[in-house]
């Protein structure tokens, strides 16, 4: 169903991938937009590991109104990307990069508890040391039914890192190896 990736040398472990999600910032959402056009979106978001080998889930929040929320609702499908590193080489024409690309269904999630989990674990990835304010605030929003949360759960995970940096983690490797 999915890819193989066609570069299998560059490809990434699931444990990699999976910690390149838990420590990203920012991913980039990829959903079937308006008229046939892609349309992609950065959203800050929550990665929770699946038990077993599974991949996961991927949340976040939202306004409950608007193209992303048009575009979920029409296709449950999306992707959702992560570059890690970015090393610009512009004298080997090349860049240091690791990315993650995720492929799942998007779903809106419904009852208190599942919004108050998922607005909760963004609070606490994104506003460390502040709980009391995100609480409130995620308890606030769900009183007034303004909250939107979304849960993607993933279906296929790939990562892929660059030559320039797989060269430089050899070259770690070896270097380590050589020491007594």
């Amino acid at each position: 169903m999915f890819r193989e990736m066609r570069r299998k040398g560059q490809q990434i472990s699931q444990e990699e991938c999976s910690e390149i999600l838990l420590r990203a910032k920012t991913g980039i959402l990829g959903l079937h937009g308006d008229d046939g056009y892609p349309y992609t979106v950065p959203v800050n978001f929550v990665y929770t590991p699946g038990k077993d080998g599974q991949p996961g889930t991927i949340g976040f929040h939202c306004a409950k109104t608007g193209h992303k929320i048009d575009a979920i609702r029409r296709n449950e499908k999306v992707s959702f990307t992560v570059v890690d590193r970015e090393e610009i080489m512009p004298r080997e024409r090349t860049t240091k990069y690791c990315s993650v690309i995720v492929f799942g269904r998007a779903r809106f999630l419904e009852t208190e508890e599942e919004l108050r989990r998922a607005a909760n674990a963004v609070g606490a990835k994104y506003s460390a040391g502040f709980e009391d304010l995100y609480m409130e605030e995620t308890e606030d929003t769900i009183r007034r039914k303004t909250l939107c949360c979304v849960e993607i759960t993933i279906d296929h995970m790939t990562g892929k890192i660059g030559k320039e940096l797989l060269k430089e983690r050899k070259l770690a490797r070896q270097a380590a190896d050589r020491r007594p």
